[in-house]
């Protein structure tokens, strides 16, 4: 585990310091409006697609539907086809294509991975109860990320059992093959937001006592297929998104959070 993350580290470290790093280290969402999906969009390449939903209540340091958008997809996207061999898809001008897509759209269905963010904010309507439970019980997969304390789980574990009813969160089991991937998954980072770490001087609990460590959970059908991947009390897609812009975070956060996201990528891919 240890060769692994040293090696890890080194090759991420190396591209982090090339110019295409430095492209990206722009304020959250800058320069990007919503990229919803164009009709023929799905190229059979691998592309990242964020869900859109309306927030009910506030939380500290979120933004709603669009935390950490679009850089953690763009970032996930391009380390993704630099250490697998997965295409993943481009626009003509050889950037990574991300979308931004509402639960209702037909287009969800042409998602290989669905992701969502600060969920502990989110009420689902009943059309995307509907749309959501079509698409996991499918062969879909969503990834929900970035949510901290009791009251943003109790939040989204409501509205998730809407979805999903019949079926039970459960810890990620540690032989489980999502932890077995690329790269070896025994525990899971508690990343911080780059600004919280920075004012708080390196500490990791954004809400003290009530997010000691973080969380990886899961429902899975009967085949043990994850649909839905949870990582609660972190945020995995800061260690992605703010890769370029501070060394000691970097080294800190983003070697486990993208061996965390190419395995959740090739999990989803294959199963």
């Amino acid at each position: 585990m240890r060769r692994t993350l040293l090696v890890l580290i080194g090759v991420l470290t190396l591209m982090a310091a090339t110019a295409w790093a430095q492209r990206y280290r722009l304020p959250e969402g800058a320069g990007y409006g919503i990229r919803v999906p164009t009709e023929h969009f799905s190229d059979g390449a691998f592309t990242h697609c964020k869900v859109i939903y309306t927030s009910v209540r506030g939380e500290a340091n979120g933004m709603g539907w669009s935390t950490d958008y679009p850089y953690a997809a763009i970032n996930l996207m391009t380390r993704v086809s630099e250490l697998t061999k997965a295409p993943i898809s481009k626009d003509r001008h050889g950037n990574p294509n991300f979308w931004a897509i509402q639960l209702t759209d037909d287009a969800l269905f042409r998602c290989p991975f669905i992701m969502a963010t600060d969920v502990g904010t989110l009420e689902f309507s009943e059309a995307e109860v509907v749309k959501l439970r079509q698409y996991l019980l499918k062969g879909g997969f969503m990834w929900v990320d970035d949510f901290w304390g009791t009251d943003a789980w109790d939040q989204w574990s409501y509205e998730i059992k809407r979805v999903l009813p019949e079926y039970s969160i459960v810890d990620v089991p540690a032989d489980h093959p999502i932890r077995e991937g690329i790269f070896p998954l025994p525990d899971i980072p508690q990343v911080t937001s780059i600004n919280f770490w920075r004012r708080s001087g390196g500490t990791t609990s954004e809400r003290g006592s009530d997010s000691p460590h973080a969380n990886f959970r899961m429902i899975a059908d009967e085949k043990n297929r994850i649909m839905v991947l949870m990582t609660h009390n972190t945020d995995i897609g800061d260690s992605w998104e703010r890769e370029g812009e501070d060394h000691e975070f970097f080294l800190q956060f983003s070697p486990r959070g993208y061996a965390l996201g190419v395995n959740a990528v090739l999990y989803a891919l294959t199963h």
